[in-house]
């Protein structure tokens, strides 16, 4: 009797071991500082086999992206300009945290680059913040409650709820900035543009539209009456330490008067250029942000309500939250938690969070989804 007991005894202590390593307890979360002091740990360190996690990352730097570095399919893919794009990309490059601290780096993960529909995610924080404040107070509100420029008033725009945006289900029909919501024709919307379908009813069609985003993002400002980026530095980025160099381009069109003063409209991505340039160390802190689940140090930046809301399917398309794609159904990343999410852009620029391992992997200018450089940190994992 006395050796079972002791027996058990090893195997509870043996488990809370492991879970320990697994994540740390809440009261020694470590945040890296502002700046470039962000601590380092070698992998073994941090519960990885250092020859298993090298072999990974040796495996990412394989993996460059094909698009040009000079941008030139841009228009080509993705139709007319509307806003800038720098000169040329940078090479692939990333950055792997566990429990927060930098264990694996490759490349010039201090560059600013354009992370096309990445910025997506980050116009659902600036929703997610909203609606924390009371400025909105339903996210199945209508639109049209809020918003009085005329977007929301024939009979099917007026249908549109917050929920329907952040959801890509709304269905808006309309121009933005010179784009139709219908993306049909070769000189606006290059080789993404798509066939002539019926409108359905706001919520019973999800639909990946630019077009719409861009409406929802000029719509999130005339609720703040202050350009985006500014709340995004203000209650995100400064917030959580990142740098100063980050960029949130809009259009060459898209201007508007607020309150009798000219604000510019920003877009949920790249696809006609401006869009969010930003580097990959201040993407990592945006996933670590969102691994903490909205909470930095002591500061409860978004709420963890929003955060489970933001990561939490609809009923339509793929595995999709609001503006963050998942892996509810193990079909993203099939040998990932199904508890994983990410933020991804073109070209492919990606933020993964992995909740279960406590890990974030931001990388960019790569092929593929990721799936295989994320099976490959997972089997480094040693505790």
């Amino acid at each position: 009797m006395r050796r079972t007991s002791i027996t058990i005894v090893i195997a509870l202590t043996l488990l809370v071991s492991i879970a320990g390593a697994q994540k740390p307890a809440k009261s020694s979360l470590y945040y890296p500082p502002a700046g470039d002091n962000w601590q380092h740990k070698q992998p073994a360190e941090a519960g990885f086999d250092a020859a298993l996690l090298e072999q990974a990352v040796a495996f990412a730097k394989t993996q460059e992206s094909k698009m040009p570095r000079d941008f030139s399919t841009q228009v080509q893919t993705f139709g007319a300009l509307l806003g800038p794009l720098p000169k040329e990309r940078g090479e692939t490059n990333g950055i792997i945290l566990r429990h927060g601290y930098i264990v694996a780096e490759w490349g010039d993960t201090r560059r600013i680059d354009p992370t096309y529909s990445i910025a997506k995610s980050f116009l659902s924080t600036v929703l997610g913040l909203t609606i924390d404040r009371g400025m909105i107070k339903s996210i199945d509100d209508p639109v049209r409650d809020y918003i009085k420029d005329g977007g929301y008033d024939s009979p099917h725009n007026s249908k549109i709820t917050w929920r329907q945006h952040a959801t890509q289900t709304s269905e808006w029909e309309g121009t933005m900035f010179g784009k139709s919501h219908d993306f049909i024709g070769i000189e606006q919307f290059g080789a993404g543009r798509r066939q002539p379908r019926e409108l359905k009813e706001p919520g019973e069609f999800w639909e990946y539209n630019d077009v719409r985003i861009n409406r929802f993002s000029l719509s999130l400002l005339r609720v703040w009456k202050r350009p985006l980026p500014e709340v995004i530095k203000q209650n995100v980025m400064d917030p959580i330490g990142a740098s100063a160099t980050w960029e949130y381009h809009g259009y060459n069109n898209s201007d508007v008067m607020i309150d009798g003063k000219k604000m510019t409209s920003v877009s949920g991505g790249t696809r006609w250029g401006g869009g969010l340039w930003i580097s990959t160390r201040d993407e990592a802190r945006f996933g670590y942000l969102f691994l903490r689940r909205g909470k930095w140090g002591n500061k409860q930046i978004v709420s963890d309500k929003w955060v489970q809301m933001a990561t939490t399917p609809g009923p339509l398309g793929p595995d999709y939250g609001f503006l963050w794609w998942l892996n509810t159904q193990k079909k993203q990343w099939p040998t990932a938690p199904a508890t994983s999410f990410a933020a991804i852009g073109a070209g492919s620029n990606t933020i993964w969070i992995d909740p279960e391992h406590d890990i974030v992997v931001v990388w960019r200018w790569h092929q593929g989804n990721g799936d295989e450089l994320f099976k490959r940190i997972l089997a480094a994992i040693a505790r």
